[in-house]
C-alpha cells in the first residue's frame, strides 16, 4: 500500500513538494487520517500532514509562516512555531503526527526525529479538554445528523432538550448561574421556567445569543434536504471513539499511539455499521466513562513545561538555520 502511495506522490499534482521554496526544510511529512490510524479502506483518500523549519525571512522579517496548505491534495504542513504551540495546547491533529508509525512516514529529518522523541513534553491535563471536547463535537455532529435523518418529531424534541440541558451546564459554569431553570415539553412545544431576579444583563445577552445559535442550527437541521450517508455517519462514530481511546492512552502515560492496531477490528466494525444505533451510543457512553475515570486519576501535569518546550524549539531552529 505504501509503495502505491509513494508512486502517487510522484505524480505532477504533488510537484509543489519539490518546487515550493518554502518547503525545502520539511522536518516531518507523514500520512494522516485513516492511513495513519490503520482504519483506511479502498475509498480512503491520501492526507498528508507535516511540520517544517521556517526560513529566516519568516523568523526575522515582517511576515510569519504559520502553515502551507494544498487543498487539492489535502496537504497541510505547519511551521515549527505554530506546530509546537498547537501541540502544547494538546491539539489532537498535531499530537497524532508525533505518534505515526514508521511505515506512515514519507519523510523525516533529524529535526523530525527529535520532535517525535520529545513528544512527551506536550502531554498534560490539557489533553482532557482537547481530546474530550473534540470527541464531544463529533458526538454533537452525529446527534444533529440523526436528529434530522433518523428521528421522529418527538425524538427530535427530546434531542433538542438534551442539547439545551447540556448547554445550561456550560452557562452555569461560565456565567452567573441560572436559578431554577427547567426545560420541558408541553404538547408539541418546548418550554422553560426560570428565575431571573437581579440577573446581570450582560450575562443574559451572552446566554440568549448562544441559545439562539442552537435554535437556528436546530431549525436548519429540520429544513435541510440532504441526508448524510450512512458511511459518513459511521466514519464520524469511528473517529469519535478513536479520539477517546487515543486520549485515554495519553492520560494513562502510554504516549501517543496514532495507529490503533489493538482496536482495529472494533473501529472498522463501527465504520462498517455493524452495530445498531442504540448499541453505538451505549459503547460511546461506556468509553466516555472510562475516559473521565482515567482523566480523574492521571499523573500528567496540569500544563506542559513551557520552558523545556521553548528550549526544544530554539535548539531546532539553531541546528537547522
Amino acid at each position: 500500500m505504501k509503495d502505491q502511495i509513494l508512486t502517487q506522490l510522484k505524480s505532477p499534482q504533488y510537484d509543489f513538494l519539490k518546487t515550493n521554496p518554502d518547503l525545502k526544510n520539511v522536518a516531518l511529512l507523514t500520512l494522516s487520517g485513516s492511513h495513519a490510524y490503520g482504519t483506511n479502506n479502498s475509498n480512503s483518500d491520501i492526507d498528508l500532514r507535516g511540520v517544517l523549519i521556517e526560513g529566516k525571512k519568516y523568523l526575522l522579517g515582517f511576515k510569519p509562516f504559520e502553515q502551507f496548505e494544498n487543498k487539492a491534495t489535502d496537504t497541510v504542513i505547519f511551521g515549527l512555531r505554530k506546530f509546537i504551540s498547537l501541540c502544547a495546547k494538546g491539539n489532537p491533529n498535531t499530537l497524532e503526527l508525533l505518534g505515526t508509525d514508521e511505515d506512515a512516514i514519507i519523510h523525516i529529518s533529524e529535526a523530525g526525529r527529535t520532535l517525535k522523541k520529545n513528544a512527551h513534553l506536550f502531554f498534560s491535563k490539557r489533553v482532557i479538554g482537547s481530546f474530550g471536547n473534540y470527541a464531544n463535537a463529533q458526538l454533537r455532529r452525529l446527534e444533529n445528523a440523526l436528529c434530522h435523518d433518523a428521528y421522529d418529531q418527538d425524538k427530535k424534541r427530546e434531542h433538542l432538550a438534551t442539547t439545551l440541558a447540556k448547554q445550561i451546564e456550560h452557562f452555569n459554569r461560565s456565567y452567573t448561574p441560572l436559578k431554577k431553570l427547567h426545560i420541558y415539553t408541553v404538547g408539541d412545544d418546548l418550554v422553560f421556567d426560570v428565575d431571573l431576579k437581579k440577573y446581570p444583563v450582560a450575562d443574559f445577552v451572552n446566554i440568549y445569543s448562544e441559545m439562539s445559535q442552537i435554535m437556528r442550527t436546530y431549525d436548519k437541521l429540520n429544513n435541510r434536504n440532504k441526508k448524510k450517508s450512512a458511511d459518513h455517519l459511521n466514519k464520524h462514530i469511528m473517529h469519535l471513539m478513536r479520539l477517546l481511546i487515543t486520549g485515554e492512552d495519553i492520560l494513562k502515560g502510554n504516549g501517543i499511539i496514532t495507529r490503533r492496531t489493538a482496536e482495529h477490528d472494533f473501529l472498522m466494525a463501527l465504520r462498517d455499521g455493524v452495530y445498531e444505533l442504540d448499541e453505538v451510543f451505549t459503547l460511546i457512553k461506556a468509553q466516555q466513562v472510562r475516559f473521565e475515570l482515567v482523566a480523574s486519576q492521571t499523573a500528567l501535569p496540569d500544563k506542559p513545561d513551557m520552558d523545556k518546550i521553548e528550549r526544544l524549539m530554539m535548539s531546532l531552529y539553531e541546528c537547522n538555520l
